[in-house]
């Protein structure tokens, strides 16, 4: 055995690895460490876990920092949604379909993790960073999730998980007083590669610090979604930026090769986020038997413009009227509402064109590294338009 095959010690078998042909496909823990989490239910497969073991850690992170349940959920090892269990109001109840229905603390964190981005959140893994109550698995219970994992389980909650999926939904419990070893491994193409692990803590002390704007207002709701957003991007593939509101992600792009298409990515799906809260898309006539799925692919649909002749035919039965999409100007004169927005990159921002995509979203806030050559014009963009601008000195590239 090699050195670092010697410093394995326990095996996992999975279904399979990335894809059903890459079989066979295992987990180990290294040497004197046991595995950061309990099987209770169903077979995890390679991705799932990956998926399962970043989103555990950023919910965890995010606890910690701002002493709120929180929640995650994730798809193909980026968050497609990450929140704080902040109180909804009746038009978030309304568009993420909860509006009947008693929210936990725990509950609401998740449905705001999960309704920013409710088409990339469609098989998510989940991540919790409290006891799961029963409140939280009956919510749970009817949306399409690969799995889960907490912290631990109420016991009805945990049977009524285990129904899920024709008993076999994935539930996993982590262990949060795990001792993770400092340094992490990973092999490609027979190379292994092993570098310390990212342990800094991102928190109010240690990202909050530089004001380099002449704006210097900063609201106590801005500091939890800039330390929202931080922790969110040290669990999302780079080059990342993540957009934030009220405590929960309302747009992140990931793993783009240039930072301005994160900006624009991420931008758009704030966009979309918010545009769903339109009295037009939320006053949707849809028919009683329609289903949550469809009503969200409906008001999808109606942002983009997507309804054309065709899809309104096949989309009329799920309505008692017709319906149209939102025209440019509707749209156009419904985002300039949109404000107080945070925004974090995980890398500089190179130029100013970052700073002008970010103010037709509505940003007031953001923080970043900094160290760019042109930091200059990017602050005197950002003063431009009276934005408030954080500069950490930390980078968080993810991959």
């Amino acid at each position: 055995m090699t050195s670092i095959q010697q410093k394995y010690l326990h095996q996992f078998d999975l279904k399979y690895g990335c894809n059903p042909h890459q079989k066979p496909a295992s987990i180990h823990s290294l040497k004197g460490q046991k595995l950061p989490f309990t099987v209770l239910n169903g077979q995890p497969g390679y991705i799932n876990l990956l998926d399962a073991l970043n989103a555990s850690l950023l919910v965890q992170e995010l606890d910690e920092a701002l002493g709120l349940p929180a929640a995650a959920s994730f798809k193909h090892v980026s968050p497609a949604g990450a929140a704080v269990a902040v109180p909804l109001d009746e038009i978030l109840l309304d568009i993420y379909d909860c509006k009947d229905r008693e929210l936990s603390p725990l509950a609401t964190a998740y449905i705001r993790a999960r309704g920013a981005d409710p088409l990339s959140s469609f098989g998510d893994f989940i991540a919790l960073s409290r006891k799961v109550d029963l409140n939280t698995a009956e919510l749970i219970r009817n949306l399409v999730s690969d799995g889960i994992i907490a912290p631990g389980y109420d016991a009805e909650a945990l049977k009524l998980l285990k129904e899920k999926k024709a008993g076999k939904y994935i539930i996993l419990t982590a262990d949060p007083e795990i001792n993770l070893p400092e340094q992490e491994y990973r092999e490609v193409a027979g190379v292994v590669f092993s570098q310390l692990r990212n342990t800094i803590k991102i928190n109010e002390n240690t990202i909050l610090n530089k004001v380099v704007t002449n704006n210097k207002e900063l609201s106590s709701a801005a500091k939890r979604d800039l330390v929202l957003a931080s922790i969110t991007l040290k669990y999302t593939q780079s080059n990342s930026v993540a957009y934030a509101k009220d405590g929960q992600m309302i747009g992140i792009g990931a793993g783009q090769q240039s930072r301005v298409d994160c900006t624009k990515l991420a931008g758009r799906k704030a966009e979309t986020w918010f545009l769903r809260q339109h009295p037009k898309v939320r006053n949707l006539p849809f028919l009683e038997k329609t289903k949550n799925v469809e009503r969200t692919n409906a008001r999808i649909l109606c942002i983009d413009g997507g309804m054309t002749a065709p899809e309104l035919k096949s989309w009329q039965s799920q309505f008692s009227a017709p319906v149209e999409a939102l025209s440019q100007t509707e749209k156009e004169e419904w985002l300039q509402s949109l404000s107080d927005v945070s925004l974090s990159s995980d890398a500089f921002f190179p130029f100013r064109d970052n700073i002008d995509q970010a103010s037709k979203r509505g940003v007031k806030y953001l923080v970043q590294p900094g160290g760019s050559n042109r930091d200059s014009e990017v602050i005197a963009a950002a003063d431009e338009y009276g934005m408030l601008m954080f500069f950490t000195g930390i980078r968080l590239f993810h991959h």
